[in-house]
C-alpha cells in the first residue's frame, strides 16, 4: 500500500484545508495525477499522487484541516488499470453467481463532465463552494467549456433565487436559530481559510504593533506629462504599458536606502535591516488581498517592474501565483485609488514595519503662489508604520522624500 501524505508547500505554511478531491475512492490513479485541491493560507494547490494503482481510501473529508506530513490517502501499489471500477449502472462484476446470467445490455460511459467533474478552474470551484452553486449548472463562455470565476458570478447574478436556505442550515443549524430577527432573509457564508488568515493577521498586527500612519500629498502633474509624452515609444519598445506603480517602486526603494529602519522587521529584542529590496504589490482578488513580491525591486528598470506587475496581475486573477511569489518581502505599497478611495490608514504587512498606500487622483485647486491657483492632479499618500523602531521624524522625511520624487520623476533615474 502506498500512503499519500501533504508535501512540504512553505516555510510558513503547516497545514491546509481539503477544498476538494479531485478523484474518488476505486479509481484508478497514475504517478503524477492530481488527486486533491489543499486550500492553504495564501494559495490554493493541487496535490499529486506519488504512487500508480487503486485510490482504496480517502482519510479526510471535504472541509477537513490537514498538516504537513499527515496521510490523506491510501493507494494500493502496483495496481494495473484494468483494475478500476467500470462506471456506470451497467457494470458488472462476475462471479460464479453472475457467470450464467444474460447478459446486461451495454450502456455508454459517463464522461466525468456529467457525473460531478466540470472542467473548472480552482478559483471558479472554490467560489461555487462558498455560494452553493452546482458546477454542472454554470454555463462557461470559453470556447473549450473550461468554467471560470466569473462565470459562478454571472450565474450566481442571474439566479431568481440567489439564497440557497438548505445548505445554510444544514452547515450551521445552531446559529441560525440564533438569529437576531429570524422573519428576516439571511445568508450564512463560512469564512474561507485564506480569509480567516488574513482576518487573524490583520488583529495580530492591530495587537501587536505600534501602528501609526502619516499623510502626505503628491502633485501627479509631472508623473502624468512624462507618461503622456513616453507611453507610445515605451510600449513599444518594452511591449508593456507605462503604469504609475513603477514610479512609485523606484521612489520607494530609492527612500529606502536613506531609511533604513523601514526595510527591516524585528525578532525578539533585535531589529533585522535588510539590505535587499523586494517590495510588496497588494493586487486584490475575489478570494482576498494577496501580495506577490517583486523581488530585488533596486537591480529592475521601469519596464521590468511593470512586466512583473503585469504578470502578478493576471496570476492573481487565474489564481496562479505560487507560493514562492507570495513569500517574503521588505516593504509593501498598495493601492487603494483603483477602486475610488480618497484616503485610508493601510495596515501593516507583518512582519514589516512601513506600508505605503497610494490614493485615487483627484483634481484639486492648489496654491501656486501667493497670486495664482491652479487645478492640479494630487494624490494623497499614506504611509503606516511600526512606531517601536520608528520615529514620526523619519517616518515623515520618508514620505516627505518620496513625494519630492515623485513631483520630479524625472530625478529617478539618478537614483542608485
Amino acid at each position: 500500500m502506498g500512503e499519500i501524505k501533504i508535501p512540504e508547500l512553505a516555510e510558513s505554511i503547516t497545514e491546509g484545508t481539503v477544498a476538494q478531491w479531485l478523484k474518488k475512492t476505486g479509481e484508478y490513479v497514475e504517478k503524477g495525477d492530481y488527486i486533491v485541491e489543499l486550500e492553504t493560507d495564501k494559495v490554493n494547490v493541487e496535490i499529486i499522487s506519488e504512487e500508480s494503482g487503486i485510490l482504496q481510501e480517502l482519510k479526510a473529508n471535504e472541509g477537513d484541516t490537514v498538516q504537513v506530513g499527515e496521510t490523506i490517502a491510501i493507494v494500493s501499489e502496483n495496481a494495473a488499470p484494468s483494475s478500476k471500477p467500470a462506471e456506470g449502472p451497467a457494470a458488472v462484476i462476475e462471479t460464479e453467481a453472475t457467470k450464467e446470467a444474460p447478459p446486461v445490455k451495454e450502456q455508454p460511459q459517463v464522461k466525468p463532465e456529467a457525473k460531478g467533474y466540470p472542467i473548472a478552474s480552482p478559483s471558479a470551484r472554490k467560489l461555487a463552494r462558498e455560494k452553493g452553486i452546482d458546477l454542472n449548472q454554470v454555463s462557461s463562455i470559453d470556447p473549450l467549456g473550461r468554467l471560470r470565476a466569473h462565470d459562478v458570478i454571472e450565474h450566481d447574478r442571474k439566479k431568481d433565487q440567489p439564497v440557497q436556505k438548505a445548505p445554510i442550515e444544514k452547515e450551521a443549524p445552531q446559529q441560525a436559530k440564533q438569529a437576531a430577527d429570524p422573519g428576516k432573509p439571511t445568508e450564512r457564508v463560512r469564512m474561507t481559510r485564506r480569509r480567516q488568515t488574513i482576518a487573524s493577521r490583520l488583529v495580530e498586527v492591530q495587537q501587536n504593533t505600534a501602528m501609526l500612519t502619516t499623510f502626505n500629498e503628491v502633485d501627479m502633474t509631472n508623473i502624468m506629462n512624462l507618461r503622456k509624452k513616453r507611453k507610445d515609444q515605451f510600449q513599444k519598445e518594452n511591449d508593456v504599458k507605462l503604469g504609475f506603480m513603477s514610479f512609485f517602486t523606484k521612489a520607494v526603494v530609492a527612500c529606502l536606502k536613506k531609511a533604513p529602519l523601514l526595510n527591516a522587521e524585528i525578532q525578539g529584542d533585535e531589529i533585522v535591516l535588510k539590505k535587499f529590496y523586494d517590495i510588496g504589490i497588494a493586487v486584490s482578488t475575489d478570494e482576498g488581498l494577496v501580495v506577490p513580491v517583486l523581488r530585488d525591486a533596486d537591480r529592475k528598470n521601469f519596464a521590468e517592474i511593470e512586466s512583473d506587475i503585469l504578470t502578478f496581475a493576471d496570476k492573481a486573477r487565474n489564481n496562479k501565483l505560487s507560493l514562492s511569489d507570495l513569500q517574503g518581502g521588505t516593504f509593501t505599497i498598495t493601492n487603494g485609488g483603483v477602486f475610488g478611495s480618497l484616503l485610508s490608514t493601510p495596515i501593516l504587512n507583518g512582519p514589516q514595519v512601513g506600508i505605503l498606500g497610494m490614493h485615487k487622483i483627484q483634481m484639486r485647486p492648489v496654491a501656486i503662489d501667493n497670486e495664482r491657483m491652479e487645478n492640479r492632479p494630487m494624490m494623497y499618500l499614506a504611509l503606516s508604520y511600526d512606531h517601536r523602531i520608528i520615529d514620526g521624524k523619519e517616518a515623515v522625511t520618508f514620505l516627505a522624500r518620496v513625494k519630492q520624487l515623485l513631483e520630479d520623476p524625472e530625478s529617478l533615474l539618478f537614483e542608485a
